[in-house]
């Protein structure tokens, strides 16, 4: 889905990607995938019949690429093509932040809910002995 001034949508609520953050994210990917299973450049350009000058652009964000060499480095990787689309950290860096507040306030409701139940049988079993 294409909007004005080469901005790409990335998700219906999302704000608009460019397509040099497309590029670095396809990049990223593309160089991550490389070192994982020990190539190097010069290797893998081979694999993909491309020059490791192209290579090298193409993993810098230089360069863009064509959907036959997109083909190419999805089977050279033997990934699915989306994964050289996605973000390699689609965790927000505050989700730690907000998951341990979340935490904490998980934690002082269920302590105050205990201690609330403490209480009533506390009090439940003074009136039995009462009696």
């Amino acid at each position: 889905m294409n909007s004005p001034k080469g901005k790409i949508k990335h998700s219906p609520k999302g704000k608009a990607m460019t397509e040099q953050e497309l590029r670095d994210i396809v990049s990223s990917n593309i160089k991550r995938y490389r070192q994982s299973r020990n190539l190097s450049q010069a290797d893998l350009a081979e694999k993909l019949d491309i020059s490791i000058t192209f290579l090298c652009n193409i993993e810098n964000g230089n360069r863009w690429m064509s959907l036959p060499t997109m083909v190419k480095f999805v089977s050279v990787f033997n990934i699915e093509p989306y994964e050289l689309l996605k973000r390699e950290n689609t965790i927000p860096p505050n989700a730690s932040l907000v998951a341990n507040r979340c935490l904490d306030e998980a934690t002082t409701a269920v302590t105050e809910a205990l201690d609330k139940v403490r209480s009533y049988y506390s009090n439940q079993a003074e009136g039995l002995c009462e009696d």
